[in-house]
């Protein structure tokens, strides 16, 4: 038996904006956070995802690849970010053609455990713990549930 490949959580390539907080343990490659972010511990953020201004990001958060995240938002607890939407069956193993980008607004929430699926978010947006998204949000107001689904405007 053969010893394992051991890899340590770190903070590599990542551009950091002023007065920028990380809580260790995290995972943070090749992205860019923007000023006053906080990033709250077991957290990964992957190459070429961004950011923005004053936004927080909670414990246990995924952001992959192609995501960019607006100013003044909040990620919750667990939310977990998708690029790959198994377009031919299975996992796209490594072709990254197949990744497909989404955008979030300013001033969005998503409540702890919601999935984000690839789509575009529009500004002032709330999004409910456990949603999930899998299609573009073009107005602004509260979404819940799966498939999620408008309920109100924001007052």
């Amino acid at each position: 038996m053969s010893d394992p490949i051991v890899k340590h959580a770190s903070i590599v390539n990542v551009q950091f904006g002023d007065n920028v907080t990380v809580v260790q343990p995290v995972n943070l490659y090749g992205c860019k956070l923007g000023n006053g972010v906080f990033i709250g511990p077991f957290v990964e953020i992957q190459k070429t995802a961004s950011v923005g201004a004053r936004t927080k990001v909670q414990s246990h958060a995924f952001i992959c690849e192609l995501v960019t995240i607006g100013d003044d938002c909040f990620i919750g607890h667990g939310v977990m970010f998708i690029n790959d939407t198994f377009a031919t069956g299975g996992p796209a193993n490594g072709n990254k053609s197949l990744w497909q980008s989404t955008s979030v607004g300013n001033r969005v929430s998503i409540g702890s455990n919601a999935s984000i699926l690839p789509v575009s978010i529009c500004d002032d947006v709330v999004i409910g713990a456990g949603a999930v998204v899998v299609k573009n949000i073009t107005e602004p107001g509260v979404y819940v549930g799966n498939p999620v689904r408008k309920i109100r405007d924001i007052e």
